[in-house]
């Protein structure tokens, strides 16, 4: 085959199928969002005037964005703007489902990220978010999500799984049901018991303390790196 001609193909054939994956992405993330709406919706309702400290919000943040606040966390929803294909150690290499047919190998991802809805509140910039979860999307609109605990085993079928409503909901209710089991550890004493006179300075802007769930919090001057538990 002429290289002009391989060019026409690859064009024809994997060009066209990420153009297919990247929109229908698009629109199963245009129907998220409703669902992700509906869903704090819900569980405000149902949580009634329980305790009015307790705090619920849907933002959409644009076409490729959108967050949700539970209480004391935040779950933002991320589509990537790229298609990937799974790479070829995942174990639906070794299914028909991929072998008989390759295009189905070719995803779409929306990321779930968890943060602290405090490192919003008080634009604490370097605090630490955590992704818990990424949905993978595929050509006939089939997903699994490859991520933390419930959502890693609940949603692992993507031969059989459609993304659809139901399917949604029930992601969007893991992604919470973790976040929420998913506490804040204080450090070690030892670990912050020095602070400069910049640190103390600045806390009052909420920019001197880095804060994450498994770490409490480490002050500017220390290390950023964490291990999740």
């Amino acid at each position: 085959m002429k290289a002009s001609e391989a060019i026409q193909h690859l064009l024809r054939e994997k060009s066209v199928l990420k153009q297919d994956v990247y929109h229908l992405t698009i629109q199963a993330f245009k129907d998220l969002k409703k669902e992700l709406e509906a869903s704090v919706h819900e569980i405000q309702t149902q949580f009634g005037k329980t305790d009015s400290r307790v705090e619920f919000y849907y933002k959409n943040k644009g076409d490729l964005q959108a967050e949700i606040k539970v209480a004391g966390d935040i779950l933002v929803f991320q589509m990537h703007t790229n298609v990937f294909q799974l790479d070829q150690g995942h174990p639906l290499w070794k299914s028909g489902y991929f072998i008989n047919e390759e295009k189905n190998s070719y995803v779409g991802v929306i990321n779930i990220y968890n943060f602290l809805s405090d490192s919003f509140k008080y634009n604490r910039e370097q605090d630490i978010g955590y992704l818990i979860g990424r949905i993978f999307i595929n050509r006939e609109k089939h997903f699994m999500v490859q991520g933390k605990r419930q959502l890693g085993f609940l949603f692992n079928d993507m031969i059989n799984a459609t993304l659809d409503q139901a399917a949604m909901k029930s992601v969007i209710e893991s992604a919470i049901l973790y976040t929420l089991d998913f506490d804040m550890y204080l450090p070690p004493y030892e670990a912050i018991h020095q602070i400069t006179v910049d640190d103390i300075q600045s806390l009052n802007h909420g920019i001197a303390n880095t804060t994450g769930k498994r770490f409490g919090f480490q002050f500017g001057i220390e290390s950023n790196q964490f291990t999740e538990g």
